[in-house]
């Protein structure tokens, strides 16, 4: 039986900031690597307070900050595990990424709807935030890799 063969970059580079191939990107490393994303985020709360703000609608204001911020932690743990994932250069099964993303993703929704039901009509800002951030944070992530297949 052979085993199966993972790419290792060259000893001593980097692919992110702050991080070493072959071990496990600690927390501040996926944050320094999600930089833009998360200032994007920053700004979409502040955005949601001014815009909110200034129709006299801070409740709703806040519970789209909220959605925003929560849908900003779920990416950052998204990001944190997939790098754990592969630094530990177990091989990935269907499965495994499967129960991870239904676990997030449940806790996630379970907040959330839990959070707009018990602040409902206000709390439809909370679901507002989480979609838009995902879908800026998809188109984000989205285009790096479009450019990457352009270029193969």
């Amino acid at each position: 039986m052979t085993e199966p063969q993972t790419h290792q970059p060259p000893a001593g580079t980097t692919d992110a900031p702050g991080h070493v191939p072959g071990q496990a990107p600690g927390l501040l490393a996926v944050v320094r690597h999600q930089r833009k994303v998360i200032l994007v985020g920053l700004v979409l709360i502040v955005a949601s307070f001014w815009f909110m703000g200034q129709l006299g609608e801070w409740r709703t204001a806040a519970l789209t900050a909220f959605g925003i911020l929560l849908a900003l932690l779920n990416h950052v743990a998204t990001e944190l595990w997939l790098g754990r994932l592969i630094n530990s250069g177990d091989e990935p099964t269907r499965g495994t990424i499967a129960a991870s993303a239904v676990t997030r993703l449940t806790v996630l929704s379970v907040v959330a709807v839990g959070a707009a039901v018990l602040f409902w009509p206000n709390g439809i800002g909370l679901l507002l935030g989480l979609a838009l951030f995902r879908l800026i944070a998809l188109v984000m992530t989205g285009i790096p890799l479009l450019k990457e297949l352009k270029r193969a």
